[in-house]
């Protein structure tokens, strides 16, 4: 299976040129999964401090607009979008394929500081750490700062998971991501793939791009850059099956 990770702009709407551009990267490329970033439509609402209803319909409404633009793609996509939860916002993971939606996670972390003030706006409407199968394959999802939190790869290990997907919106320094990214692979024995909402760098947020995938063993396999916005990378399971079996994916906790 061939998945690609990409970088898109911020204030992303399917009508921007950016977008054309990334449909025609896929149209070329063929992958048979596109991950998309966090919330990759729209503005960027936890900005804002205080929560406002109005807004938070507004991204709830793009996102789902932006659904028909998915069902165009020539691959099927996972990414997140915001959901309507008891009077706030829940960040909901997906996959879309050939026009049928599946809900596969809600964000459970959320940070709360200048730009990011996720905890005022989210809540997590349904519980769990759940995985899906698509065609052989099975995901688990951390969104963003979930990806942080090595317990939740080791679950997904527990439950079979062959690929953890990680849509961000981070900003550009890497260093805590590559490691959060390098040992949920190691801990879990999965491949560790995710791609990130970027912007100017005179942006109030500046989301530092830079996609990314690991391999089972922590390798860094593709990667992002503002020439070369969309990678791709093989999903080989034998390797998710050998690098299950070794240290220290093997290693078992003893209550």
């Amino acid at each position: 299976m061939k998945i690609s990770v990409c970088q898109l702009p911020d204030e992303l709407s399917p009508q921007d040129p950016a977008w054309q551009r990334f449909v025609q990267r896929l149209e070329s490329c063929r992958p048979d999964i596109a991950l998309l970033n966090e919330m990759p439509f729209g503005p960027w609402v936890p900005r804002e401090r205080i929560f406002n209803p109005v807004l938070a319909d507004a991204t709830v409404r793009a996102h789902e607009t932006a659904l028909m633009a998915l069902a165009e793609l020539p691959s099927a996509v996972i990414a997140s979008r915001p959901v309507e939860n008891n009077g706030r916002l829940a960040n909901e993971a997906f996959l879309f394929d050939s026009g049928i939606y599946v809900a596969v996670h809600h964000k459970h972390y959320f940070p709360e500081e200048a730009g990011f003030f996720e905890s005022t706006w989210f809540a997590p409407g349904r519980p769990g750490f759940d995985t899906v199968d698509y065609h052989g394959v099975r995901f688990g999802a951390l969104l963003c700062t979930e990806l942080m939190f090595t317990e939740w790869a080791r679950h997904y290990r527990r439950q079979g998971a062959h690929v953890i997907v990680s849509p961000r919106a981070s900003c550009a320094s890497m260093r805590n991501w590559d490691a959060a990214a390098r040992m949920a692979a190691i801990a879990s024995g999965c491949y560790v793939l995710s791609s990130n909402r970027v912007s100017e760098a005179t942006a109030e947020t500046g989301f530092g791009g830079r996609g990314f995938a690991y391999s089972p063993t922590g390798e860094l396999l593709c990667e992002t850059s503002a020439a070369e916005p969309v990678a791709l990378v093989d999903i080989e399971l034998a390797q998710v099956a050998d690098a299950q079996s070794r240290y220290p994916c093997y290693v078992r906790e003893l209550a």
